[in-house]
């Protein structure tokens, strides 16, 4: 997935040799050389800031759904109860109660 942005693997940099100059390596090629392993480091960087960030984002999702699974166990807790009362009620209660719970369901949505 990131592998597009990430220029080096650890192989790489690891297996890397230098031409030699006649005073040791060339410093321009070293200079190119750490100058893409920092460009690597950087974008590293930015790759795991950007997970962090997905992960808060999921954690917050999750408790988020978590407080509203609780609410809806509640709800339907509360109307299992309310139907086991309903025996012995009369036809026009239980329009009232169904209308009033429609009103509620469409006005939480």
């Amino acid at each position: 997935m990131y592998q597009d942005r990430i220029l080096l693997s650890s192989k790489d940099i690891l297996e890397h040799e230098f031409k030699f100059d006649t005073r040791g390596y060339r410093p321009q090629e070293v200079d190119k050389y750490l100058d893409v392993i920092i460009h690597d480091y950087e974008e590293y960087d930015r790759i795991v800031q950007d997970f962090e960030a997905e992960k808060k984002e999921l954690i917050e999702d999750n408790i988020r759904l978590k407080q509203e699974v609780r609410r809806l166990r509640t709800q339907l807790e509360a109307l299992k109860d309310g139907a086991k009362e309903l025996s012995g009620v009369s036809n026009a209660d239980l329009l009232r109660r169904i209308s009033n719970l429609e009103k509620f369901i469409y006005e939480n949505k």
